[in-house]
């Protein structure tokens, strides 16, 4: 089953914590802090592989989480947590789901990304040693995963989109042209599945796509409009095929404009791609009523040429034409990968706004400062203290009118606000 388009969740493995330990000997009484650090978390990455298709396993398994990374036992690093490869047909745009924002756009067989980073491995004791602090009795907590819901799209990758209404001959021009083979009949609606078709021309090949869905109103989401219409943004030409002599008797012309004004309406972008006018089905027309339509279509200021997919008049001519049409077309600019609009970094940048439940303490830094350090430990909480004291957090907080006892949040995590710890 074809689909190109689906959501899923994805998360990265936790951090592991690291080990509060000492150095145990016969005969040495206060053996010194020995607690290594936790194990990494997994990545999640994603990986186009031109052997996939369609994005309908995701439908089947829209869930994927790495695995956490372990944690320290005395003196023994935790282990890593294994990272998991999760692969999407070439020409997936990962999409945020939550702001709608394009992360990455994966055009190319093996290109990767890693779209969730795995929770850093926790600290042990042994990093907090220093003169004055000699045996710390704590250790740092690993970080948490990284977790986001995507959109996946499909966007197909074809060098030329043939477009028409219903019924004007795509799906048996491409079978013509290529060695595709897309289920053919007389039907007045459109082909559910797009069709991909690899065109030769001397020692040189290109890709042809058949785009169904476009009928009246495709622009703004009428019938399949919109699923389809995204994969002509990957198309660097054109070919508009005509039928002249519709069986519903409609004027070719206007039937042109219309699909036109959608692919306008859709996007200036699309509609400013070079083209080709193909009228199709000429051994089913008198030879005059095609030069006439030839005439009328010319005025688009698009070259014009006819064709006949049951006989291949002028197939090989077309085949040309496509191919110049390749050729001197511009390179179409996609999403860029890995978008500046989606850094999973952590800002270093903290800001504190009062409410009117207390302070709220904002700040990708300064609440992975907190989701790291063991709240169940006094010590712990002391040196988080003085971090946020050195950091400034508390002294901005004094100087916006905390007193001993307000209430402090920082993420999900409440906090009784105090001078000294």
């Amino acid at each position: 089953m074809f689909m190109d388009e689906a959501v899923v969740e994805f998360r990265s493995g936790k951090g592991g914590s690291g080990a509060v330990a000492f150095y145990r000997e016969k005969f040495v009484a206060h053996g010194g802090p020995i607690g290594s650090d936790g194990g990494k978390g997994g990545d999640v990455v994603l990986v186009a592989d031109r052997n996939k298709r369609t994005l309908y396993d995701f439908k089947l398994n829209p869930k994927f989480e790495a695995p956490s990374g372990e944690h320290a036992v005395g003196n023994k690093k935790g282990r890593d947590g294994k990272g998991i490869i999760v692969k999407v047909p070439v020409g997936t745009v990962v999409i945020d789901a939550e702001t709608d924002v394009p992360i990455v756009d994966l055009n190319q067989d093996g290109m990767k990304f890693i779209l969730c980073k795995g929770g850093k491995g926790g600290f042990g004791n042994l990093h907090y040693t220093n003169s004055i602090r000699q045996a710390p009795n704590f250790a740092q907590k690993g970080a948490p995963a990284q977790h986001i819901v995507a959109k996946l799209e499909l966007k197909l990758l074809a060098d030329i989109a043939i477009v028409g209404l219903p019924n004007a001959g795509k799906s048996t021009l491409i079978s013509r042209i290529s060695a595709a083979r897309p289920k053919i009949a007389d039907y007045p609606f459109t082909t559910l599945v797009p069709n991909l078709g690899v065109v030769k021309h001397h020692d040189d090949t290109f890709v042809v796509a058949d785009m169904p869905g476009l009928i009246k109103g495709a622009s703004e989401g009428v019938g399949l409009g919109h699923q389809f219409l995204k994969h002509v943004e990957r198309c660097r030409a054109i070919v508009h095929l005509v039928e002249c002599s519709p069986l519903d008797e409609s004027d070719p012309v206007a039937n042109y404009e219309l699909i036109e004004t959608e692919l306008k309406n859709y996007s200036q972008a699309i509609y400013d791609r070079p083209r080709l006018i193909v009228i199709s089905k000429i051994d089913m027309t008198a030879k005059d009523v095609v030069e006439k339509l030839k005439k009328k279509l010319a005025k688009f200021n698009h070259p014009v040429l006819e064709i006949s997919s049951a006989t291949d008049h002028n197939i090989s001519k077309l085949i040309d034409a496509m191919a110049d049409l390749v050729k001197n077309a511009p390179e179409v600019i996609t999403t860029p990968v890995a978008s500046p609009a989606f850094e999973r970094g952590y800002d270093t940048h903290w800001e504190v706004e009062e409410t009117e439940e207390g302070y709220n303490v904002l700040g990708d830094r300064i609440q992975r400062l907190v989701e790291m350090t063991d709240l169940e430990n006094k010590e712990a909480i002391r040196y988080m203290h003085k971090r946020l004291e050195r950091l400034g957090v508390i002294k901005q907080l004094r100087e916006m009118g905390a007193e001993e006892g307000d209430s402090v949040f920082i993420g999900d995590f409440e906090f009784s606000f105090t001078d000294e710890m």
